[in-house]
C-alpha cells in the first residue's frame, strides 16, 4: 500500500491514522490479543514512530490493487537492530481493517517491548484523547 509507505517514511502520522478504518485490529509482536479501534492503534504507531530508529522499508509484497500487502523493514531499538514486516488487510473501503506486525531476532522484540512499555502512560493518555475527541465530534 504506497499511501501507508509514504506516510510512515514522511513521520506523518495523522496521514497514517487517517488510513485506518475505525474497527482495526492491531496485532503487535509482543502482546498476545490484538488491540481494536483507531484512537489506541494510532496512539500505539505513534509511540512506535518515537520508539524506532533508522526505520526503513525494505520491500513490499503485494498485488498494487490487492488488498493484502506484507512491507518489510529494518530498524534500530537502542542499540539492537530489527527486522520485521507489516501485514496490511484492506477493507473493501480500501482502509486499513487489519495490522499485524512481526519483528525478529528476540532480543530485538524484547528491546522493543521494553521501549514500548516506557511509552505506555503517554500511549495510553493519546488513545483516550484521540477517542474523547470521537465521542465528543459524533454528538
Amino acid at each position: 500500500m504506497r499511501a501507508f509507505r509514504a506516510a510512515v517514511e514522511a513521520h506523518d502520522m495523522d496521514a497514517v491514522e487517517a488510513l485506518l478504518a475505525d474497527d482495526v485490529a492491531f496485532s503487535s509482536p509482543v502482546v498476545f490479543k490484538p488491540y481494536r479501534g483507531k484512537a489506541v492503534t494510532a496512539a500505539i504507531l505513534r509511540a512506535v514512530e518515537r520508539v524506532f530508529e533508522d526505520f526503513r522499508y525494505e520491500r513490499v509484497i503485494g498485488e498494487a490493487d490487492g488488498r493484502d500487502h506484507a512491507l518489510l523493514f529494518t530498524a534500530r531499538v537502542g542499540d539492537r537492530e530489527i527486522s520485521g514486516c507489516d501485514f496490511l488487510h484492506l477493507d473493501a473501503s480500501g482502509r486499513i481493517a487489519e495490522l499485524t506486525v512481526m519483528v525478529r531476532p528476540l532480543s530485538g522484540a524484547q528491546a522493543l517491548q521494553a521501549a514500548m512499555a516506557a511509552q505506555f502512560e503517554r500511549t495510553a493518555e493519546e488513545a483516550q484523547e484521540k477517542q474523547g475527541a470521537r465521542a465528543a465530534s459524533a454528538d
